[in-house]
């Protein structure tokens, strides 16, 4: 296959799908710069390997390509410090005060996003791909490595833990 073909079918095929990497990029590096960078290293590198494109269909194999960008900028970023662990009781409380802000403005939409964004990554994730990107759990199960099961708990967790961590939120705000 020449190269201007191999371009055309991979123009095509991944790069449609490039506003759903940008968006699952922004979601993980919680990041413009990095999910840029992020999506830039995962076109070269699945323009790279575009003749061994497998899984359940090419959107799912492009994010999964995403996905792994994000984590080696991630992984990058903690190496330089860039980024804390999770903590818990900390991350609830910024979820409470950004909430708190966002119901402040009148915004549901900000609201929530802030309720995903302090989300542990892997929630977060699966939440993403399923509720704003519309993947299959087939899909997003062969994104992030782990079996269909999997997927459903950690959507139903991350679903949980949204919802409680909203009305704990709300009901602060009353207060």
């Amino acid at each position: 296959m020449s190269d201007a073909s191999k371009l055309s079918r991979f123009e095509t095929v991944v790069l449609v799908h490039l506003d759903a990497a940008y968006n699952l990029a922004r979601w993980l590096t919680r990041d413009a710069t990095g999910a840029d960078d992020a999506v830039q290293e995962a076109c070269l590198r699945a323009f790279r390997f575009f003749d061994s494109l497998q899984g359940p269909s090419p959107k799912a194999w492009f994010m999964t390509v995403v996905r792994n960008a994000c984590l080696d900028w991630l992984k990058d970023q903690r190496v330089h410090g860039a980024e804390e662990p999770y903590d818990d009781e900390l991350h609830a409380a910024n979820v409470v005060e950004s909430t708190e802000n966002a119901v402040a403005r009148d915004s549901d939409a900000r609201w929530v996003h802030a309720g995903i964004a302090a989300l542990p990554r892997e929630y977060r994730e699966v939440l993403v791909l399923r509720e704003l990107e519309e993947l299959s759990y087939k899909e997003i199960s062969a994104i992030v490595d782990v079996p269909i099961g999997t997927v459903m708990s950690r959507l139903s967790r991350g679903r949980d833990l949204l919802q409680q961590r909203l009305l704990e939120s709300r009901e602060r705000k009353r207060s």
